[in-house]
Order: structure tokens, then sequence, then C-alpha cells
């Protein structure tokens, strides 16, 4: 009886806050010390900041992308321009040249892609969040790649764009491609190179996020948190 009494002066004190409030408090209450989907959301959320930062980390140091499993190459249709232009007097390592300053670019990027993915990351709301919990080892990272991808590549590219200027990747891919337009008999081109390095870049970013998520799903010595612990052991 009188739990039952303190359920309901909990309720009617709280029925105009945030629901979100409402439910963390009816989730303690009836809970009897069992996890709230607000706990497993933030345990989510935590583990997907912590494969940011590490992903992060990785690909912003130098080299990160340049001499990983991730280096960004050029994208197939480029090859027509630079096998056309290995001939032509300043272009005759076109390709080392630019796939060099596309990867450097790309891990300068990196550096500040950390604030717009953890700004993904926290807007999240896992209204299915025991489904992500208890689904594959990659649950998380992929409910987030669904639900923010085309809103990170719009965020990304600017950020990336000017990374390219900055070393002077788009600019070099411009010469190459203004010199390989001016060779007679040819079909004119101009590959999009800044959505390629985007895509790949993006992707390298997401991998590492998912790698991590699997660490802390199958490794207990990943959860390096007290929430950790207690969200993910509810799906070992």
């Amino acid at each position: 009886m009188k739990k039952a009494f303190i359920y309901l002066f909990l309720v009617l004190g709280l029925v105009s806050c945030d629901p979100k409030d409402l439910q963390s408090v009816l989730d303690a209450v009836n809970s009897s010390g069992a996890l709230s989907n607000l706990d497993v959301a933030n345990g989510l959320k935590e583990a997907l900041e912590f494969g940011v930062d590490n992903s992060v980390d990785f690909l912003s140091a130098k080299d990160g992308f340049y001499k990983s499993s991730y280096k960004i190459l050029l994208p197939d249709e480029a090859n027509t321009v630079i096998n056309k232009l290995k001939i032509v007097p300043g272009f005759s390592n076109l390709e080392e040249e630019l796939v060099k300053k596309i990867n450097y670019a790309a891990e300068d990027a990196a550096k500040k892609a950390g604030p717009i993915f953890l700004d993904a990351v926290r807007s999240i709301t896992f209204d299915d969040a025991m489904n992500i919990l208890m689904g594959d080892k990659n649950a998380a990272t992929q409910y987030l790649h669904t639900r923010t991808y085309n809103s990170l590549y719009g965020e990304f590219k600017p950020v990336l764009d000017n990374s390219l200027n900055s070393f002077g990747a788009l600019d070099l891919w411009r010469d190459a491609v203004n010199a390989y337009n001016k060779i007679p008999f040819i079909s004119k081109v101009n590959p999009d190179l800044s959505d390629h390095i985007n895509t790949k870049a993006l992707f390298g970013l997401f991998d590492l996020i998912e790698a991590k998520e699997q660490g802390i799903r199958t490794d207990v010595s990943q959860r390096t948190t007290s929430l950790l612990k207690e969200v993910f052991a509810k799906q070992d």
C-alpha cells in the first residue's frame, strides 16, 4: 500500500514534466533493479561515443589513412586521366602525388569529424533500444549509419573540401583534368573527386566505430565504465 502511494505521488508530481523524466521514474519504480530503456539507450550511445573517439584518433594521426587499410585510392574513372597524362611533362608522378594529398587531407578533416559524429550520436532517440542491444554485433553502428549518414555526409563534405584545398589536392586535380581535356580527339571528363573522397573517408570512420562496438559487445575488458558493464552484460 505504501509503495502504491509513493508511486501515485511520483506520477502526479511529474505529469507536467518532460516525458523522458516521467518515463525514467516509472522505469525506476517498476524495474526492481532492472535496466530501463533509457539506461540501455545511454549505454549504446556511450559505446558509440567511444567508437567515434577511437576512429577519429586513429584516422587523424599522421598516415592514419595514407598508410593504413583505409588508404583512399583514386576512383576508377580517374585512371583514364592518369594514364593519358603519364607522358605529359609535369604529370609523370600525378597518381602518387594526388593519392598522398587526398589522404593527408582526409586525415586533417578527420580531426574535425569528432564533434559532427558526436552530435549525431547524442541526438539519436533509441525508441527500440533493447532491440538494438540484443541485435547483431554492429546493430548500434548500423542504426547510426541508417539514421544519420545523409546529414553527416552534408556536414562533413565542406570540412573535407577545406582540407583538400589546404593540401592543394583539388588544384592538382583541376590542372590534371584541364590538361587532359586539351588532348585532341578525346571525350572530355571531370570526375567528382570530392564526392569519392568524402564517401571513402566516412566509410573508414564508420568501419572503425563498428569495430569498437563489436569489441565492447564481445570483450568485457573494453567495457571501461560501470554503465557499459551493466548494459552490455544484459546481452551476454
